[in-house]
Parts: structure tokens; sequence; C-alpha cells
């Protein structure tokens, strides 16, 4: 096994445990306490990541679905269309929290501050509404998507061992993409722009207490930890975003994908979905509280 392949599982596995711990933990909370809006959100996170590490790059799926044997066409086209659903879902929910975040965080005097207590309600509507927008959206991997076949290797695109993407009409391909761009800047900007507004807010509050607290040390509140948290996702989300957006246009325009380039952007898709639960289970006082008393516990 090579030593890029060893790095991608070791990243995989790391982020499907974090990830499936952070799940348990926030579904323990919805259902025996009284949960926090964003701990609905992040639940839905850890779980979209957990499903796209394991379909995106086909690194475990491959042996699961080999040993059930299922058709490799039907495989690819599953794969493809449920990690298309689960890179949408998440950055539909990365936006998702910043936005709910920002209105969290807004002053009283706010426009925003009337939707701070219907946020629950609201958060209902929109996982509906983004689920049902993915589901349809991402149906079109299921027509250029299948498995690699020696007959017309022009016209198909190895991404993987034994799947393909296929050349479409130029004029559908060109609206696929088009649409596909559009949602995702809208996305992307909405999260920076809500990330704009929660480092205003945190500057003019931080400037309006400073006198306040200039010979002492206060702790943070916890609204300013996970705002800081939030701006520090976003901030990895769009990089992550951008350099795979990259790779992934110069693969379509020139036609091919290099083993190599694959597995580093295989890397890079699942930087995110690593590092997101990490930084949530350093931050989350309540894990923190909880994983001490387990540990105390047993030692």
């Amino acid at each position: 096994m090579s030593s890029l392949k060893i790095v991608l599982n070791f990243q995989a596995g790391l982020g499907v445990l974090a990830n499936m711990f952070l799940l348990v933990f926030y579904t323990f909370i919805i259902l025996s306490h009284r949960p926090k809006p964003m701990d609905m959100l992040s639940c839905q996170l850890a779980f979209s990541h957990i499903v796209l590490v394991l379909t995106k790059g086909d690194i475990w799926l491959k042996e699961i679905v080999e040993s059930l044997n299922i058709d490799n066409d039907f495989k690819c086209k599953t794969t493809f269309y449920i990690s298309r659903v689960m890179r949408g879902l998440s950055i539909c929910i990365t936006c998702l929290l910043s936005v709910f975040q920002a209105v969290t965080i807004s002053p009283s005097s706010s426009f925003l501050a009337k939707f701070k207590y219907k946020l629950k309600k609201y958060m209902i509507r929109a996982f509906l509404f983004i689920w049902f927008l993915n589901l349809l959206f991402s149906s079109n991997q299921i027509f250029y998507a299948g498995a690699f076949t020696n007959v017309s290797e022009a016209k198909q695109m190895k991404v993987s061992k034994s799947c393909s993407l296929f050349s479409l009409n130029y004029i559908f391909g060109v609206l696929i993409l088009a649409v596909t761009i559009s949602i995702d800047v809208f996305l992307v900007g909405v999260m920076l722009g809500a990330s704009a507004y929660m480092v205003i807010i945190l500057f003019r509050h931080q400037r309006q207490h400073k006198h306040l607290h200039s010979l002492s040390h206060p702790r943070a509140s916890p609204e300013r930890r996970a705002t800081q948290i939030i701006l520090l996702l976003v901030v990895s989300f769009v990089v992550m975003y951008w350099v795979d957006f990259i790779m992934s246009s110069t693969a379509v325009l020139l036609w091919m994908y290099d083993p190599v380039i694959l597995s580093v952007q295989k890397f890079v898709m699942n930087v995110y979905p690593t590092i997101t639960p990490l930084v949530q289970i350093s931050s989350d006082s309540r894990i923190i509280d909880t994983l001490k008393s387990l540990l105390s516990k047993i030692f």
C-alpha cells in the first residue's frame, strides 16, 4: 500500500470516528435534554460528513459493496449520487450554521433579533428544504456516472479503479455546471456575509466593553466562543472548497484525471469533514465535561 493511500485511510478513519462520536453525542443531547438550536445542525453535519467520507473517493465502500456482489454500474451511480448529496448538505448546513449564529448574537435592536426565538421552527423547514433540494438536484449524477468500460474511452473520464464520468451533451453540461456554480457561489457568499457580520458584532462588543475590562482578563462568553468556532469552520470550508473546485474544473476542462491529482483531491475534500468534528469536540464545554467525567470514573 502506498504512503498516500495510508494517509487517505488514516484521514478517513479519523474523520469517521470523530463524526460518529459527535453524532452519538448530539443525538443523545437532542433526545434526552433540552437541545440548543445549533445541536440539531451539528448532528446533521456529523451525519453528512460520515457518509461523505465513506463515499467520496471510494476508499472503503468499494470493498463493502464488492463483498455484496452488487452490479458495478449501480455501485458507481449510487456512490457518486450519495457523495454529491452529502457534499451539498455539508455546504448548506455550514451556511445555516453561520446564518443562525449571526442571528443568535445579533443585538436586540437589530432586524435579525426578531428571528431569535423562531430559530427552531425555521430550522426544521430549512432541513426539509435543503434535503429536498440536494436529493433532486444531485440526480444528474445518475446520468453521467457509471462503471468504466473499454468502449469509447475518449468519451469517459476514469475517476477511480472501476468508475468513470461520461461526457454529456454540451448545452446540458454547461447548464448543469452553471447552476451548480451559481448555487455554490451564492451559499459561499451568504457564509462570508454572515461571517463578516459576526466579526463586526464581535468587534463592536469588544470595543464597547474594553474600558470595563482593561485591567482584567475575563473568559470569553459561550456565544463568543461559538462564533469564533463557526468563523474558523467557515474559513476552512471556503478554502478547501475553492481548492477542490479549481482541481475539479481543471480535470473537466482537460478531460483527464491524473491518479496522483485524484488522490490529492480526495485528501483535500476530506480535510473539512475531518477537522470539523475535532474543532467541535475541543470547543464544546459539554463534550469536554462529559469526557472528563468518564475519565475520572475510569481512572
